[in-house]
């Protein structure tokens, strides 16, 4: 099983970032400046979409977390998969956690993500991890 970020919202980065690259040609000196920088940042997103696809791929002997550097194989000994529900503003969240536990000269990774990253719901993507996982079955 695999979860990336939604296409149409990587589409959607691109095609604003494309137009806040493209609106730099009627700018002044420091609109450029902003919105260049804006355009930079929406581009970066989008890229970090596409070259970390998928972003959380789970099998048989673990989960593989993808990133702009690289990845990460986090075997299933020793993870643990939470739900952090919060709620700030009157919005609610919901973050991914997949946490490892570290030995002495390991100290373990947490890795969070969100919605936005999974293309789904964390909870969700959270039963189907516990589902996989061979160390939780009888």
């Amino acid at each position: 099983m695999q979860w990336s970020p939604r296409t149409g919202e990587t589409v959607a980065l691109v095609t604003v970032g494309a137009g806040l690259a493209l609106s730099l040609l009627v700018l002044d000196s420091a609109g450029r400046v902003l919105v260049g920088l804006g355009a930079l940042l929406v581009l970066v997103l989008a890229a970090r979409d596409l070259v970390a696809r998928p972003r959380l791929a789970a099998g048989p002997d673990g989960v593989d977390v993808r990133t702009l550097t690289g990845g990460r194989h986090l075997p299933w000994p020793g993870l643990r998969v939470d739900v952090r529900e919060t709620r700030r503003f009157g919005v609610r969240g919901r973050t991914l956690e997949l946490d490892t536990v570290g030995g002495p000269d390991d100290p373990g990774v947490l890795v969070v993500l969100g919605r936005r990253d999974l293309g789904t719901d964390p909870a969700e993507v959270a039963r189907a991890l516990r589902a996989l996982d061979p160390t939780t079955r009888p």
